[in-house]
């Protein structure tokens, strides 16, 4: 199975390349920079460099032609200020849904964030607000795509520890923390389960295992 993963340079794409990898996948993942391509060599992915920012459907489309699945864990990152917000937390996760109908790759997973909304209010904090809006959007424009199976998943607060490999994963849960870890190998079993495929599950830490709480989230309704 070959996935194809946009932000591939990012602390959850690198865990998950690596989980791809040793179970025999063939991840790839997509960066903006060229010497960021040793990272995903030594986690077992093929580098694509193409800059989501700037790069058309068609253009990552081609990326795309023997891909079997899609995952979207780009982001602009803390430091970014709100208008990369919307170019890569909204925008790019879009091109990619536009390129996976280009190309004919259904499966299609959202790295999401537990709150997004597109008509989020946090007066607090205004980047903070607009993330989570610009997270929202991105969240209904790849659900009203008819031609992808997709499935958005949105963690709590990411933490860095090795992970547990216990979570909670459903359409709703309490807030909480998750590593990135557990995030990783959450989408790793979402790739080998179609029947989550339609659904938006937030995940936090928790007391199943990765894989009952997937083959349970398939028996949740939306």
């Amino acid at each position: 199975m070959r996935t194809v993963i946009a932000g591939g340079h990012g602390q959850i794409a690198l865990k998950l390349e690596r989980l791809l990898a040793e179970r025999g996948d063939r991840p790839a993942g997509i960066i903006r920079r060229p010497e960021q391509a040793q990272d995903l060599v030594d986690a077992g992915a093929e580098p694509l460099l193409l800059d989501l920012e700037a790069a058309t459907a068609p253009q990552l489309a081609a990326l795309l032609a023997d891909a079997d699945a899609v995952v979207f864990a780009a982001g602009a990152g803390p430091g970014s200020g709100a208008a990369r917000k919307n170019t890569v937390d909204r925008d790019a996760a879009v091109l990619l849904a536009d390129a996976a109908e280009l190309a004919g790759v259904r499966r299609y997973l959202m790295v999401s964030s537990m709150g997004a909304d597109a008509a989020a209010l946090h007066p607090a904090d205004a980047v903070f607000e607009t993330y989570l809006r610009a997270k929202g959007a991105a969240d209904d424009a790849v659900r009203s795509r008819t031609a992808l199976d997709w499935t958005v998943l949105r963690p709590g607060r990411l933490t860095d520890g090795p992970g547990t490999g216990l979570v909670r994963l459903a359409p709703s849960v309490n807030r909480g923390a998750v590593d990135r870890a557990d995030v990783a190998a959450v989408l790793a079993e979402l790739l080998r389960e179609p029947r989550t495929a339609g659904r938006t599950l937030e995940l936090v830490a928790g007391n199943a295992t990765v894989a009952e709480a997937v083959a349970a989230a398939t028996r949740h309704d939306n």
